[in-house]
């Protein structure tokens, strides 16, 4: 099994896990965490934050038993990830807007990363909302061309989609919604990543499902990240 190699707690329910495990994981990919007790039975879906050689990190929120265990975790402790899953974020360039809520800000940095490298000339603008602490904001800037947080009202007031080539975003669905709006009033593509319970990660369980315009999809296996147009 993985082990922790770190469990640093960054605020009052925040944590970021890194873990060794092999296996490499893209942007939007997430996997399904588990303490090394074998209670809850079922996992968690956490998003993966960074992934390097030999090594892929996990900023999670405690909302429950589950994530309690995880944050008791210690170095050297055995954890479950199971394979990582999910599709990814496009490999977009150009002008990109990236706009996370909470805990959703946790798939963006990876997002970051990745398109700055596959294209240095591409721009990424990070707006990153919270309800009422800002979290590794240091981080998130280091990775973007410019950073926006906006801590307690709404983030989606912050940014114009006009003039960009592409958003993505993760966060409570509602803040997804309103952005869809104004991403469609402008013409800008926006893709989402959908945060939904999951039992299983691997599209048996159907605890995951979301209509789209082409029916019932499962989020675990056709997902999270979708057309936002397909979704709202």
């Amino acid at each position: 099994m993985p082990k922790v190699i770190s469990n640093e707690r960054i605020s009052r329910d925040f944590w970021v896990m890194r873990v060794a495990q092999p296996n490499e994981a893209r942007m939007g990919q997430f996997c399904m965490l588990r303490s090394w007790d074998r209670y809850p039975l079922l996992s968690r879906p956490v998003s993966v934050f960074d992934a390097d050689p030999g090594t892929l990190s996990f900023l999670y929120k405690v909302i429950g038993e589950g994530t309690a265990l995880l944050s008791r975790c210690r170095e050297g402790d055995a954890v479950t990830t199971g394979r990582v899953l999910g599709n990814t974020f496009p490999l977009v360039s150009g002008r990109i807007a990236m706009v996370g809520g909470g805990v959703g800000i946790a798939p963006l940095y990876l997002a970051a990363k990745t398109l700055k490298a596959h294209d240095p000339a591409t721009t990424v603008d990070l707006y990153l909302g919270f309800s009422d602490e800002a979290l590794l904001v240091e981080e998130y800037a280091a990775v973007g061309d410019r950073t926006t947080v906006k801590v307690g009202g709404f983030i989606t007031d912050a940014i114009d989609p006009e003039g960009y080539d592409c958003v993505l975003t993760c966060g409570p669905e509602i803040m997804m919604r309103v952005l869809y709006e104004k991403c469609r009033a402008s013409g800008t593509k926006l893709y989402a990543s959908l945060e939904k319970r999951m039992a299983c990660g691997f599209g048996v369980c159907l605890a995951c499902s979301c209509g789209t315009t082409a029916g019932r999809r499962k989020v675990c296996t056709d997902g999270p990240v979708f057309p936002a147009e397909e979704v709202f």
